[in-house]
């Protein structure tokens, strides 16, 4: 009686996977930095409401349009709200909308990228789907769902997500396609196994490295498209401080207080830098390529 060699249960292998990632991080100053910096950006903007700064939203008409200092560190905006307190509290709504749509056109985007790639008589249908979204420029049809549904920051997160979730569809599909035909998952099907389990336990491990770099790109994508939306119009409603709502409002005094614009394109860009930095390195960690040693 010969023993069986059983796979390691999921649980074990998405541990190690972790413990690579942290190994990783030791060994890529690049993601470190990224992570650090974008870890120093999320904490600035989630504790604004503890700080003991003026409300986002607190006028005075009297100190409309300072330079920046002591009293408020960024100057103040046209109703004299203080631009700290609210570039602290717009990273809020950014980076919530770009982890939510990270989160969610990961998700669904691997559902049926699962479904798509190992199922060949729904593979046809569902990415003519895929294929229809794509053909339309992702801004574009956010602004139309965002003017369909209203603006608020739930309907931003889901106009934002529609549009990435078939680059996440196709590139799961495409790792299932490559995996599908391997020894090890054709003798699991002539066992007997179902379906479910076999893309749990064979096809899903492989295709984590991968979505884990994508959706740093979405997560990044996600930040800017906000700002897009916002700033013409078409993302959060005015009343909710964003950095594209900051920078909208303020355009029209850039030359009498640049700073209405600088500081919240300058926390934009270093928040977006952050984000693709961190997936460049994390690219780097799990891509066996791109590893320098073994």
């Amino acid at each position: 009686m010969t023993d069986t060699i059983k796979d390691p249960p999921l649980s074990a292998r998405l541990r190690h996977r972790a413990g690579v990632v942290i190994e990783s991080l030791r060994r890529n100053p690049t993601m470190l930095f990224g992570l650090s910096v974008l870890l120093v950006m999320a904490l600035l903007s989630f504790i604004a409401p503890w700080l003991g700064l003026p409300g986002p939203m607190e006028q005075s008409p009297r100190d409309r349009l300072q330079s920046p200092s002591g009293e408020a560190f960024f100057g103040t905006d046209m109703y004299g709200r203080d631009l700290f307190s609210r570039v602290l509290h717009g990273g809020q709504v950014s980076l919530v909308v770009g982890l939510s749509v990270a989160t969610l056109a990961t998700g669904f985007g691997l559902v049926i990228g699962l479904v798509s790639g190992f199922m060949r008589k729904v593979d046809a249908v569902l990415m003519r789907v895929m294929d229809a979204l794509m053909s339309i420029p992702s801004i574009l049809l956010a602004i139309a769902l965002v003017a369909l549904w209203g603006s608020s920051v739930p309907n931003v997160i889901l106009a934002l997500t529609i549009p990435e979730v078939p680059r996440v569809v196709r590139l799961v599909r495409s790792v299932v396609l490559m995996l599908r035909d391997q020894l090890y998952v054709q003798a699991a099907i002539a066992a007997g196994t179902s379906t479910p389990r076999i893309l749990i336990r064979h096809i899903l491990p492989n295709t984590i490295p991968p979505l884990i770099v994508q959706a740093t790109y979405i997560c990044a994508q996600a930040v800017i498209f906000e700002a897009y939306l916002s700033f013409v119009g078409a993302g959060t409603p005015p009343e909710v401080p964003s950095w594209g709502n900051i920078m909208a409002e303020g355009r029209m005094f850039f030359f009498q207080t640049p700073a209405i614009i600088l500081y919240p394109g300058m926390f934009l860009a270093i928040t977006v830098f952050a984000i693709n930095t961190f997936g460049d390195g994390l690219r780097d960690s799990l891509d066996p390529r791109m590893q320098r040693s073994v």
